[in-house]
């Protein structure tokens, strides 16, 4: 049964990222021809937004791989300060900002990613924002072309 599910969160992350690719030729064309005042536009940038935020935090997240002093050493070259990491505990356990030092010096985590993860939070929001102005405004139509009869 694990597997199942293994597979169809597989399978839609797949079809996000297809998804994703689609969005990122249709986004700078729909700022060209005009569809930017709909809401399919809007949806496109919420969701490729949402998808590049998880990949980098993903990245940043998985940065250290299974064993960090290894990989500061081996991969990055760098020497594994344990004591720096006893010292500042709290650092390293944050959804946000993330960071995965080696020592006081060097972070695994590469330096785009929390700008990253920041600046899709912002278009995320920005979308909802207006996902749920294109929502209000609709209801406000629908609720204007059938007034209440007055009895």
């Amino acid at each position: 049964m694990q597997e199942a599910g293994l597979l169809a969160v597989m399978g839609l992350l797949v079809f996000w990222l297809l998804w994703s690719l689609v969005n990122l030729y249709r986004i700078p064309t729909g700022l060209r021809d005009g569809s930017w005042r709909r809401p399919l536009w809007w949806v496109r940038l919420w969701s490729l937004s949402l998808f590049v935020g998880f990949a980098a935090w993903l990245r940043g997240v998985l940065s250290g791989g299974l064993d960090v002093g290894e990989t500061c050493a081996y991969t990055h070259h760098q020497t594994y300060d344990s004591a720096y990491l006893a010292a500042h505990p709290e650092e390293f356990n944050e959804l946000f900002p993330l960071s995965n030092k080696c020592n006081a010096h060097y972070d695994l985590v590469p330096a785009w990613v929390n700008p990253t993860i920041a600046s899709c939070v912002a278009f995320v929001l920005l979308a909802t924002a207006v996902l749920l102005w294109f929502g209000a405004a609709r209801l406000a139509r629908l609720i204007g072309e059938h007034p209440r009869s007055q009895a």
